[in-house]
């Protein structure tokens, strides 16, 4: 069963490109969610935890997943992925590894820091489609996060 409501997912992605696909399939695959799109480590931290240009938001509507890439300017991925699972507040809070790092020890690492899922990017455009999709069909409409 589809609810119609929208969710907010967290994008923390620095190629412009990337995130620009990314919010494009979600569109295309009718995924009903309001991608936030933050280019760095810092900035997501900033966003998540209320602090800096984010501490005057006022709408705290649910956040039903975060899509983070691994190689980020200022804090990299692994690190916003600690401070995630390590804070009371966005422990729950799903987070999926989707980088171009088919490196096993990023694989291993990021699961051991406590990643939900791990994607490497695919590098046709047609495959990068149908992840983004599965993505947002699982991880929106069939699974389900603690309130």
């Amino acid at each position: 069963m589809t609810e119609n409501k929208s969710y907010n997912i967290i994008l923390v992605e620095d190629n412009p490109n990337d995130a620009e696909l990314v919010k494009l399939f979600f569109e295309k695959n009718h995924i009903n969610a309001n991608i936030i799109h933050l280019t760095d480590g810092t900035e997501a931290l900033d966003f998540l935890f209320r602090k800096g240009v984010y501490s005057v938001i006022t709408d705290h509507q649910a956040i039903k997943l975060i899509i983070l890439d691994i190689k980020l300017p200022k804090i990299d991925g692994l690190e916003v992925l600690k401070v995630i699972k390590s804070s009371e507040s966005t422990r729950n809070i799903p987070v999926v590894i989707f980088t171009s790092s088919n490196e096993e020890r990023d694989v291993v690492n990021s699961y051991n820091i406590g990643t939900n899922s791990y994607i490497v990017k695919p590098m046709e455009f047609r495959d990068f489609d149908v992840v983004i999709r599965d993505i947002g069909n699982y991880w929106i409409t069939h699974n389900r996060i603690p309130d």
